[in-house]
């Protein structure tokens, strides 16, 4: 990338992965809440100030070297907290809560493809000749949309402590959950490991390739104008 266009594409990566992780958590900590648990409410995490949810490997470190090596961005944040003891049905519970965060993420991606769509023939007519605009449109609009689509992909795959392992709830024997989530809170330093060291071990990015033929794919079909 020359100097501008890799500026731009910072830039853009950065105003979308900001907002893609805050409200993602926040799913989490508003879908517990209605589901009884005060615990994310209490500890401050339904705010949407991104200092409340930052994570300084997970929300900056590792998104911009992903960014610097030109792969698939997606990163955390600092999990909020919540307890399955408040919900009537915790298996259900869990599901939910789990589920939230990518929902919102798919929302968002949809948000900002429906955004794209309503400017297409502003965008033909000429409004592209306005730098402002043409930033906007044709660059921060898709990064968001795929931002959004990298972090619910990761987020969803069935691996403690992704978001995908809340399925293992509705599975796992209801006397063997506590162990469960003891385990699920030294999961996530394994899967990093696991994340780092299994491309370079065998030489493909599993992680990658997933989050291309998926995320990909489906941004390729809420943006079939191939505006980037």
């Amino acid at each position: 990338m020359s100097s501008n266009i890799e500026l731009i594409y910072i830039t853009c990566s950065i105003l979308s992965f900001v907002p893609a992780l805050v409200l993602h958590e926040v799913a989490h900590g508003f879908a517990a809440w209605k589901l009884g648990d005060p615990t994310a409410k209490r500890s401050g995490r339904l705010s949407l100030n991104p200092l409340k949810h930052i994570d300084p490997f997970g929300t900056v470190i590792l998104p911009l070297m992903l960014m610097l090596m030109n792969m698939p961005v997606f990163g955390y944040a600092k999990p909020v907290p919540y307890n399955p003891r408040y919900f009537k049905d915790p298996r259900r519970g869990d599901v939910i809560v789990g589920l939230a965060g990518p929902a919102a993420n798919l929302a968002m991606a949809c948000v900002a493809a429906a955004v794209a769509w309503l400017l297409l023939d502003p965008a033909r007519g000429g409004l592209l000749s306005n730098d402002l605009f043409s930033y906007f449109y044709l660059w921060f609009l898709p990064q968001f949309a795929l931002v959004n689509l990298f972090l619910m992909f990761f987020n969803l795959l069935p691996i403690p402590p992704l978001d995908g392992s809340s399925i293992f709830a509705l599975l796992i024997p209801a006397r063997y959950l506590p162990k469960y989530y003891r385990i699920q809170q030294y999961a996530f330093p394994v899967f990093m490991v696991a994340v780092v060291l299994l491309p370079y071990l065998i030489h493909v990015n599993p992680f990658s390739w997933y989050l291309g033929a998926t995320a990909g794919n489906l941004g390729n079909l809420l943006f079939p104008f191939r505006i980037y």
